[in-house]
């Protein structure tokens, strides 16, 4: 078909894209006005629209980032090249015709530090070729850059809330409705679908009234409600600018500061103890005017009641972080264990979890060592319970709602069913030493791309290969996507109901 069919005019400039894998893509498309001078930490402005035609053949860089991985197996460092003008989408279609396709947005995670649209650790070919649906990618500020409160500190004098990332992702809602016609896309019918800090930032656009009308289904793994009371932030902002040798009045040095330095702050502050600063401390602010309440309170009031969700966690979520930490935390002795789960939430609520937790596992014969019921926790905490808080609240509003737990296990002793191991099998990129390999290995990814595709394509995840997925339900149902997937009324049900009670702010 050749280049000629991925010629495209977009409402700022005609496009050149290329025909790649059986499928025209446009890839480091500009949907804002680069971040960068005097716009560093400013809402995201209009794109310039451009005289003749711009190529669409190379991914544009990522947002400034620590590119060391995280240690799971066979996960190499990101070469991509990186820099504050990083406001860009991809798009993978079938054809640029007037197809009215399904489109399926994917925000991607990274703690809200690292990762890109454009990592082949995710290919947008699988899901379009496999699916003829139109495929959309993103970049958004990361870390320092997205995540920063500094209107506080600085009196003023720079406007960040720390929520600017979400503005981000919010113009990029913006271009895909405005543009993705003339890609073969529906605007009608977009999904946005992310995983880990994806999920949260869906979860945190869901309670935004900002988001109204740009996408009508919502795919949330692994996360769904993360916020920090602005305090914190405004804790966080001055340690970090502290950091950097500077306060809140060195405005011009702030702004002139290299972007590496803002990306090695926060980690080194963390890395030397620094109480409150970490990696999970960058992230959604209540900052009052741009996220103004707690996600999961936000849908509790129905502010998702507009949109039909399908949310899911993986079993041992929390396995990863442990093992992050080092294999001596396997070692844990029980006050450890007991001070760890005090540090996730109000005290008053750790003692009892932990005998729930512990009267669970041994009902399942599994171990129930202090490291097992710490990492079960932590991972409930973060993002099993706010998935299932979410398809809770918006069955009582009468809106569907589909959940699923994935229980495969990962190839790499000690990680389990643990947090990212879903995201290989939903685009179709297996990694033998962390995912495993195979024909199970191979039916499940296959499954799971079905259903992801049917629910963008028409709301319901019902699929040839898993059968009728049912709503969550009075009956709590839940697909169970495995080794032998199937429908099960309220999987694990004792460590759930152990939440009940706990407030929503105490999750994600």
């Amino acid at each position: 078909m050749g280049q000629n069919g991925a010629l495209v005019e977009t409402k700022s400039g005609k496009l050149q894209g290329i025909y790649e894998d059986g499928l025209f893509v446009f890839k480091g498309i500009p949907y804002a006005a680069p971040p960068t001078g005097n716009l560093r930490w400013m809402p995201p402005r209009p794109v310039k629209p451009w005289v003749g035609t711009r190529s669409a053949e190379k991914f544009g860089p990522i947002c400034p980032q620590d590119t060391r991985p995280t240690p799971m197996p066979g996960r190499k460092p990101s070469e991509e090249p990186q820099s504050e003008d990083c406001l860009f989408v991809n798009v993978w279609t079938p054809a640029a015709d007037n197809g009215k396709r399904a489109v399926m947005v994917w925000i991607h995670g990274g703690a809200f530090m690292n990762g890109s649209g454009s990592t082949p650790n995710n290919p947008g070919k699988t899901l379009p070729l496999r699916g003829g649906i139109v495929l959309v990618t993103l970049n958004y500020r990361l870390g320092t850059l997205g995540f920063l409160h500094l209107k506080q500190i600085t009196g003023g004098r720079i406007t960040s809330t720390g929520n600017e990332g979400f503005l981000d992702q919010i113009a990029a809602l913006h271009w895909v409705h405005d543009n993705i016609a003339v890609f073969g896309g529906d605007p009608e019918n977009v999904t946005v679908f992310g995983e880990s800090s994806g999920a949260e930032s869906l979860g945190a656009l869901l309670a935004m009234p900002q988001s109204k009308g740009l996408f009508q289904k919502a795919i949330l793994q692994s996360g769904a409600s993360k916020s920090q009371p602005l305090d914190r932030a405004v804790m966080v902002a001055e340690r970090v600018v502290g950091k950097l040798g500077l306060t809140g009045k060195d405005v011009d040095a702030l702004m002139a500061i290299p972007p590496q330095a803002l990306i090695t702050a926060p980690r080194e502050l963390a890395a030397s103890g620094t109480p409150g600063v970490s990696a999970g401390n960058l992230g959604p602010v209540l900052d009052g005017e741009v996220l103004k309440e707690v996600p999961l309170d936000a849908f509790e009031r129905g502010s998702a009641k507009d949109i039909t969700v399908l949310a899911g966690s993986n079993l041992e979520e929390g396995k990863l972080f442990a093992l992050m930490a080092g294999r001596d935390i396997e070692k844990m002795n029980e006050a450890d264990m007991v001070k760890r789960v005090q540090r996730l939430m109000l005290e008053q609520y750790a003692a009892g979890l932990i005998e729930k937790y512990r009267s669970a596992l041994a009902k399942r014969d599994l171990p129930v060592t202090p490291y097992e019921i710490y990492a079960a926790i932590q991972g409930d905490q973060h993002f099993r319970m706010p998935n299932i808080r979410l398809c809770q609240f918006q069955e009582k509003l009468g809106k569907p709602s589909y959940g699923y737990v994935f229980t495969w296990k990962s190839a790499a002793p000690g990680f389990g069913a643990c947090h990212a191991l879903d995201v290989g099998f939903v685009f179709g990129n297996l990694n033998e030493e962390f995912h495993g390999c195979g024909p199970g290995a191979q039916k499940l990814a296959e499954n799971m791309q079905d259903a992801w595709l049917a629910f963008a394509k028409t709301g319901d995840p019902s699929s040839p290969g898993l059968g009728k997925w049912p709503r969550y339900g009075k009956d709590r149902k839940m697909m169970v996507l495995g080794a032998d997937s199937h429908v099960e009324a309220a999987p694990y049900e004792e460590e759930r109901a152990a939440w009940d009670g706990i407030p929503n702010n105490i999750l994600g």
